[in-house]
């Protein structure tokens, strides 16, 4: 597997309550800045977003953003990425983020970073990327949803192969290590009915 040298991260908007969210975003963009790995994200000067993309543009990293026009205009979009895409929806958003990406990373984050993991891994199910998919699980944040996908497989929603297309970090510095020394399976999703639940 080539190094991931652009990096799509989904995070939150709010920096939420604990001050470990934002301390992890700040790390994971200062290590994507040393590592040399672009940064593409949600384009917002707000929030976690806000805290990852100056991190890594702190370092002299490069950081690209893909914004809807109805949020850019609210004056939420960032003023000093390298690169700014404006989009007219947050279906396009997401999908020149995925198409810019060489492997995504998701912090904490509300009902938007949930969207935006859950149709990047949707879409690595369906064969429809080969991608890396992480989760930076900071304090135990996204434990219960982690919990749910081991529910789901032994329920038979999800294969075993497909869960394991989520790989969970818990440190900052080494979750671009994880995502370049993965090897995506080679999985289907049924679609004839018939569950092949390996």
């Amino acid at each position: 597997m080539l190094p991931v040298r652009r990096v799509c991260v989904f995070c939150g908007s709010n920096t939420g309550r604990n001050a470990a969210y934002s301390a992890a975003a700040g790390a994971l963009g200062e290590s994507i800045a040393k590592q040399g790995v672009t940064l593409v994200y949600g384009g917002g000067r707000v929030g976690l977003m806000g805290v990852v993309a100056d991190a890594v543009l702190g370092l002299g990293g490069r950081v690209v953003g893909v914004i809807p026009r109805a949020i850019a205009t609210d004056e939420v979009a960032h003023p000093d990425l390298t690169e700014l895409h404006v989009v007219g929806s947050m279906h396009e958003r997401k999908a020149l983020m995925a198409d810019l990406a060489q492997g995504f990373v998701a912090l904490p984050g509300g009902f938007g970073t949930l969207d935006e993991l859950c149709e990047i891994l949707t879409w690595a199910q369906l064969g429809m990327h080969r991608k890396p998919v992480g989760l930076l699980n900071v304090e135990g944040y996204f434990d219960p949803l982690l919990a749910f996908l081991d529910q789901a497989v032994l329920d038979g929603f999800v294969r075993p192969s497909h869960r394991r297309l989520l790989i969970e970090g818990r440190d900052p510095s080494r979750i671009l290590h994880l995502l370049s020394r993965s090897k995506a399976p080679v999985v289907s999703k049924w679609l004839d009915g018939r569950a092949d639940l390996r």
